[in-house]
């Protein structure tokens, strides 16, 4: 077993590396092509940014499927299966659409018909759920049609998904990178766990996609030198729901039954099985949360679904008043709690510590939502070692003018005019060291001015 891990390694720092070494360079092409569109109403960043990362993703990913294909272990994947050429054929259609939309812009209703002919493409190449495990009714065998239809809907829904939620530095490929980790314990799971080679493919995919989003990470951390664009986070969520089709419907629940042995055995074996039909939509809980809360509120107000507007999740967590990096980091931390719960669920469905301790941290997970209410103050004695937020007295700096006209003697118009109260926060410009972004920079910018000359 050691075998197999190594190559998995591999293929994650070979898909790493490639689409971290090739950001740099697609970056300056971005620049150069004119993809940085201007500031729209509800963009979180202040300065054009380029996006067109996408292109550094797709080659890391065919970097990181052409180093598994030459791979002993891996090797098995490609000559047994024909999956990962029909992940490779409808990401690069996703892919194209979106390099398109992000430098001219492509219509929604476009964007949805070439999402639906890329998933199409994949079905015709074998990637398509054959069956689906229903708990008190067992293993129900979908016609062609039915299930093309419920592989297009679940690599659209996916789709979206991850598109939707893809508004702040490094939120989406942090996010997805979380769930294709946990996707990938699952499946190794199945596939050493219980020898079913059908788990290999999806396998596989949670190992690039992971390398995909590792080495783009580093240039899409806030402050973003670069971001994916629809090219990079249609593709990322192809890729997730690739997988997530793969060990849904082609992993025979019959077959893992045999694998388990006894009564017993067979019906905690058979909790995997229906773990598929939830893990999913577990790893990307958050995503579609969003998604479906976008489009009650949008069809509710008489908008648009696909009308673009501040309400997504991450703009709430602003307007609480997280900054930009502890919204990204609570975002992480619910992917995580909810992915990695569902997988250690699975493994040990009977364990009442693993209820207790995802309710405890779900607990966590509140408190954390509402930390931004509660400033906590520290005791005097310990205001010198702490940020100048949590002091109850914080004093405004005072210009080198005003202290030179005063003699070096005081402030003038005594302390009342420069201490805050207590409870008062002092403002930080926006986007300025992990500061939230939601709000106007330019009274900031008046009042430097204003001290310049005074």
């Amino acid at each position: 077993m050691g075998q197999p891990v190594r190559e998995y390694l591999l293929t994650l720092c070979v898909t790493a590396a490639v689409t971290y070494l090739l950001t740099g360079p697609v970056r300056k092409f971005a620049i150069a092509a004119g993809a940085m569109p201007e500031i729209r109403a509800r963009d979180v960043h202040r300065e054009p940014t380029p996006r067109l990362g996408g292109i550094a993703m797709f080659g890391g990913l065919c970097a990181g499927l052409l180093v598994a294909s030459h791979l002993t272990n891996l090797r098995s994947v490609f000559d047994n299966s024909n999956e990962p050429r029909a992940l490779l054929s409808g990401a690069a259609l996703i892919w194209l659409l979106g390099v398109l939309d992000d430098k001219w812009g492509v219509d929604a209703l476009v964007k949805l018909g070439g999402q639906m002919i890329a998933a199409g493409v994949m079905v015709l190449q074998g990637l398509t759920i054959l069956w689906i495990p229903i708990p008190g009714v067992g293993t129900v065998s979908l016609t062609p049609m039915q299930g093309t239809l419920l592989t297009v809907a679940l690599v659209v829904i996916t789709i979206n998904a991850v598109n939707f939620v893809d508004g702040l530095d490094g939120l989406a490929s942090g996010m997805v990178c979380i769930a294709a980790a946990a996707f990938f314990m699952y499946a190794y799971r199945m596939w050493f766990g219980y020898g079913i080679e059908a788990a290999a493919p999806a396998t596989l995919f949670s190992v690039v996609l992971m390398g995909m989003c590792l080495g783009f990470l580093p240039h899409n951390m806030h402050p973003a030198r670069i971001f994916m664009g629809d090219s990079g986070s249609m593709l990322i969520g192809l890729v997730m729901a690739a997988g997530a089709v793969s060990v849904t419907g082609q992993v025979d629940p019959d077959l893992l039954n045999l694998k388990a042995g006894g009564l017993r055995e067979a019906t905690h074996a058979m909790v995997p099985v229906y773990i598929p039909l939830l893990l999913p939509l577990t790893i990307i809980a958050v995503p579609v949360a969003d998604l479906i809360l976008a489009i009650v509120r949008r069809t509710w107000q008489g908008q648009s679904p696909f009308a673009a507007d501040r309400g997504h999740l991450h703009h709430r967590l602003l307007e609480i008043g997280h900054s930009h990096s502890r919204a990204v980091l609570i975002m992480y931390f619910w992917s995580a709690l909810i992915a990695f719960g569902a997988v250690a669920y699975s493994v040990n469905n009977a364990s009442m510590w693993i209820v207790l301790g995802i309710v405890l941290l779900s607990a966590v997970g509140l408190v954390l939502l509402l930390l931004p209410r509660f400033t906590p103050r520290a005791p005097r004695w310990a205001e010198r070692m702490v940020p100048p937020r949590y002091r109850r007295v914080v004093r405004a700096a005072q210009p080198a003018d005003a202290v030179a006209a005063d003699g070096g003697t005081g402030e003038p118009g005594g302390h009342e005019g420069r201490e805050r109260r207590e409870g008062e926060r002092e403002p930080v410009p926006a986007g300025l060291h992990g500061a939230t972004a939601i709000g106007d920079r330019s009274r900031f910018v008046e009042r430097r001015k204003a001290d310049s000359h005074s």
